[in-house]
């Protein structure tokens, strides 16, 4: 497919993004392709970006113009560069035939050396290949139907509405619409309720993903920013009477990346906001079920006002491959959801909704072990930056899968670079901003098994130590938390 460039970065300007590509060994063309390839996929570099001509950034990196040409050559291979004679050279992504290769995005092929953090996701519960075993016993049943369930399975519908039963919310299954993921069930709700030109509310930090759908629909976000006790609910309230949002994108539950989650009377006093100010709010709740702390958990927020629309997801609870998530609403509302699903979908996967349902049969005891498993591992994490990175500094979070981290200097995506060339993949701080801050900050998830983690971190030290202006052990005097 033909690309024409869209925009030109100059020398210098691309040399601050780059950093310290090389660390402290000689400059290659290797790692000076590898640096440009990791701000493509961070984004830094958005497909249509024209290059500077090759001498031009030669002169600007102090490296000869032949190492300029072989790092165009290896991007051009690879996918993530193009050239036109008298155009010059632009970055682009690869093809998707491509998207199995080990530079994949955030999403290393199996087999790859580099160990993933930018993912909190975890692998599949031991519990998985029985429920599948049980859901082709029941496959045969579906057989004769024609297979569109826009609803969602009624089994699985039933299912999940006693969750929310068990959480404290009654729920009956025709509130129930499954999805393709919460992430599809966002997107859906934003169709339905947001036209362009319109605003979103949202926090900062927030779910890069949400970010990028509502994006997609020319819909600008708002921004109300966390503090470090979690939501300043004095400046949310004023930001959705001054801005007249047209919805609102909340993440109470061990809000990722902070993992902070709201309590009773600060989803009291959200409601009151919300009614006052008529908004919507669609309240993501990927995370809910990974709670760390054993404390009595909050209502869901629908408890405290009917402008709750609930999106849940399999993912993180049980497996991401499962690709299953439902929107929580009033019946009326499912209803027209149904409708508007249409002109997107038809349904999801009968055989994966049987597995579901299989899963939450027993779910209490399964998740019971997924939270003990996610707290050994946070706790792997802590020891290993504490041994590794102990000028970093954290919030030890309540719940969800990873820790949000202040890394001491706004170097986090110079940072994220010099880590893929270690052998590490991470998600810097300004891919959950809306307006490409929070260079000081990285989130770091515990979904890796511990030796894992510990090697992770210990590749990710290195790579801090071979930045020379990058941040160090006198960077941050608090303790770590």
């Amino acid at each position: 497919m033909s690309f024409t460039p869209s925009a030109h970065i100059h020398g210098h300007k691309l040399v601050e993004l780059l950093g310290s590509w090389h660390g402290t060994a000689r400059p290659s063309s290797q790692a000076l392709a590898a640096a440009l390839r990791q701000l493509a996929l961070d984004g830094r570099l958005p497909p249509g970006t024209k290059l500077p001509a090759e001498r031009d950034l030669a002169d600007a990196l102090g490296v000869s113009r032949t190492l300029v040409a072989r790092t165009l050559d290896r991007l051009r291979e690879e996918g993530f560069a193009a050239s036109r004679r008298g155009a010059g050279s632009w970055v682009k992504l690869p093809d998707r035939e491509r998207d199995n290769e080990s530079h994949g995005g955030w999403f290393p092929a199996a087999d790859s050396e580099v160990l993933n953090l930018a993912q909190a996701t975890p692998s599949a519960p031991p519990e998985l290949c029985a429920a599948v075993d049980q859901a082709r016993l029941r496959f045969a049943e579906q057989l004769s139907g024609h297979g569109y369930q826009p609803h969602g399975l009624p089994e699985l519908r039933e299912r999940i509405a006693e969750r929310y039963a068990k959480r404290g919310l009654p729920t009956n299954p025709d509130q129930i619409l499954v999805t393709s993921g919460a992430q599809h069930g966002f997107a859906l709700l934003l169709r339905m309720l947001v036209s362009p030109g319109e605003r979103v509310l949202v926090e900062h930090p927030t779910y890069p993903n949400a970010l990028e759908a509502i994006r997609g629909l020319n819909v600008a976000p708002v921004a109300v920013p966390m503090v470090e006790e979690g939501w300043d609910l004095e400046l949310l309230a004023a930001s959705l009477r001054q801005t007249s949002p047209r919805l609102a994108y909340l993440i109470p539950d061990f809000h990722n990346p902070t993992g902070i989650r709201l309590d009773a009377d600060g989803r009291a006093r959200l409601a009151r906001e919300l009614a006052r100010t008529c908004t919507t709010a669609v309240i993501d709740e990927t995370l809910a079920e990974i709670d760390l702390t054993g404390d009595q958990a909050p209502l869901p927020m629908a408890s405290f006002t009917d402008r709750a629309l609930l999106v849940g997801s399999a993912s993180k609870s049980f497996w991401g491959g499962l690709r299953l998530g439902w929107i929580r609403a009033s019946e009326d509302f499912v209803q027209r959801a149904v409708v508007g699903r249409a002109a997107v979908d038809l349904g999801s996967p009968i055989l994966e909704q049987l597995v579901l349902a299989e899963l939450l049969r027993d779910a209490d005891r399964l998740l019971e072990r997924r939270r003990a498993e996610s707290i050994e591992r946070r706790d792997h994490l802590i020891a290993a930056l504490r041994e590794h990175l102990p000028h970093w500094r954290f919030r030890v979070p309540d719940g969800g899968l990873s820790l949000w981290c202040d890394i001491g200097a706004p170097v986090s995506s110079r940072l994220s670079v010099a880590a893929e060339q270690h052998g590490v993949r991470v998600a810097p701080g300004v891919r959950f901003s809306v307006h490409g801050s929070l260079e000081r900050w990285m989130r770091v998830p515990y979904t890796l098994p511990g030796d894992q983690l510990e090697e992770a971190i210990r590749r990710l030290a290195t790579a801090s130590s071979s930045m020379p202006d990058g941040p160090g052990p006198t960077a941050l005097t608090a303790p770590l938390a």
